[in-house]
């Protein structure tokens, strides 16, 4: 049955808000093509768990990062000089590393086993609910190692990192629910979705800025702003990769191709990432 959800906002919401058609088949999806995206499903499931399986096979299993709480020891307004830095608890980095690697395994397991008739359909109707909840827990998890890399170490701030990451893949669940390939375009969950993308790399450079201003600073080894560069590049590319496929250039008329750069993007960033830190820190 289709769902239509509409205001009275008048001619205003008909030009700019779409009407929510959440069962209206809008993308082509023939067997051979379907079957194609179940083996890529499976490729990818394998080598992050292949990925996976390294880290905690021959990483190093007790390096560990720490978070920490702080207490002024006081009403607000009490200077911080008399407030007290805690060590909350830490955590493995092998561990975390390796476990997004199994998030990502697990959802391409998922969709190209006992839910791929329902992913299927998903794709009819140009989304992929499924790679926005993985999203926002493997890319989250990544985020939040990155800030930890960089010296962030605060629990209030991560937590605060790690909600914006979930709000900016929200904005992009939404933009798909709200848009048909092939229809006249919302663009404002995509807008917004970029304005809570900046924060996370807001406070990791804002942070990273302000330690190296420390006197006697040493700042993070070198292949943290390998890092920091090579996701911040890779995340952009998911943004892009929307742009496209709702701008409709070239390959990205198609929007089973988007699908098929989803996969691979989501691939390549992660191992990235997990083959980065793990040369650097997590070789025993």
């Amino acid at each position: 049955m289709v769902s239509d959800v509409s205001t009275t906002a008048g001619s205003w919401h008909d030009s700019a808000v779409p009407t929510l058609k959440f069962d209206r088949v809008v993308v082509d999806l023939p067997s051979n093509r379907a079957s194609k995206l179940r083996r890529l499903n499976v490729a990818a499931g394998i080598l992050h768990l292949v990925t996976a399986a390294v880290m905690v096979a021959v990483g190093n299993r007790s390096f560990s990062l720490p978070v920490s709480g702080f207490n002024i020891g006081g009403p607000p307004g009490t200077g911080l000089s008399d407030g007290v830095l805690s060590e909350l608890f830490s955590v493995p980095l092998a561990w975390s590393v390796a476990a997004f690697s199994m998030l990502s395994a697990l959802f391409h397991f998922l969709i190209a086993g006992p839910s791929f008739g329902q992913y299927c359909q998903e794709l009819e109707r140009g989304r992929n609910r499924f790679r926005w909840v993985e999203y926002a827990l493997s890319s989250t998890l990544m985020m939040v190692l990155i800030a930890m890399t960089t010296g962030v170490t605060d629990l209030a701030a991560l937590i605060a990192i790690g909600f914006a990451n979930v709000a900016m893949i929200l904005f992009g669940w939404i933009m798909e629910m709200v848009n048909d390939p092939d229809g006249d375009v919302w663009w404002s969950p995509f807008w917004f979705g970029c304005v809570a993308g900046i924060g996370p790399w807001a406070a990791i450079i804002g942070a990273l800025v302000f330690n190296l201003s420390q006197e006697g600073a040493e700042g993070p080894p070198g292949f943290v702003y390998g890092i920091i560069v090579t996701i911040f590049l890779f995340f952009n590319c998911f943004a892009i990769n929307q742009w496209l496929q709702y701008r409709r250039i070239g390959k990205w008329t198609d929007y089973l191709h988007g699908e098929r750069t989803y996969i691979v993007l989501s691939f390549v960033a992660k191992s990235v990432l997990a083959w980065q830190v793990f040369a650097n820190t997590l070789i025993e």
